[in-house]
């Protein structure tokens, strides 16, 4: 774990995004893309090539498969034909990142609450919590389409502080990409970066002002350790 600063007191509530952060998504996300392109008479891209876009979400993905910018004529049908795909295997090989089934587990038994701020639309978020039972676990689930801004805006994160009965400063954000950073300090919370998420190589974390960096999810508790 590498701590910038103090972690505060009075955390009762750990806010979690989805994809690079709480769930390891890429496998069925390159899944999806590679299919796309064979479907579309193109090469796959490897998955370590996938990997560090995958947080930016469909866009993203088709920028990167096809080279296209949103505006070009063929961007939308391939958007949405990637998105059809991901959701007819949005489970195949996701699962929760290694060791984070015992850092949920180890919040419940603390009485401390969780949930989920993702920019991930509830058409995908929903079901794939529920095909991993971990819907009915989480304290809120906040998708990027429960409210009119999405992150970097702080309002997903406020709405999630009232589903959750908690204030900013007794909630902390963990994400693995700026705007997730980003989001929570506009908010008012502790941000945690998952340095295990999806981080590309042009990426530079260290500069995004968050409160620590884990290296892996176990991190977390230590973190949460010092708040007393």
């Amino acid at each position: 774990m590498n701590s910038t600063t103090p972690a505060p007191s009075g955390i009762k509530t750990v806010l979690f995004d989805l994809d690079g952060t709480l769930l390891d998504t890429a496998p069925d996300l390159a899944y999806a893309l590679n299919a796309l392109l064979e479907e579309q008479g193109r090469s796959p891209l490897s998955f370590d090539t996938i990997r560090p876009h995958v947080s930016h979400g469909a866009t993203a993905m088709i920028r990167l498969g096809f080279g296209l910018s949103a505006e070009s004529p063929s961007f939308a049908e391939l958007r949405q034909r990637f998105l059809d795909i991901y959701a007819a295997n949005i489970s195949r090989e996701t699962r929760l990142f290694t060791g984070m089934e015992d850092v949920l587990s180890d919040l419940e038994r603390r009485q401390m609450s969780w949930g989920i701020v993702t920019n991930k639309p509830a058409f995908l978020t929903e079901p794939l919590l529920v095909h991993l039972s971990l819907r009915h676990r989480a304290a809120c689930v906040i998708s990027g389409d429960t409210t009119a801004n999405k992150k970097p805006h702080p309002e997903p994160m406020l709405l999630a502080c009232r589903q959750t009965n908690s204030v900013a400063t007794e909630c902390v954000y963990v994400g693995d990409a700026q705007r997730d950073i980003e989001a929570g300090s506009r908010a008012g919370m502790p941000t945690l970066i998952a340095l295990y998420g999806y981080i590309g190589a042009d990426d530079a974390p260290e500069t995004w002002g968050a409160s620590a960096s884990l290296n892996n999810p176990a991190d977390l508790m230590r973190w949460l350790d010092k708040t007393g």
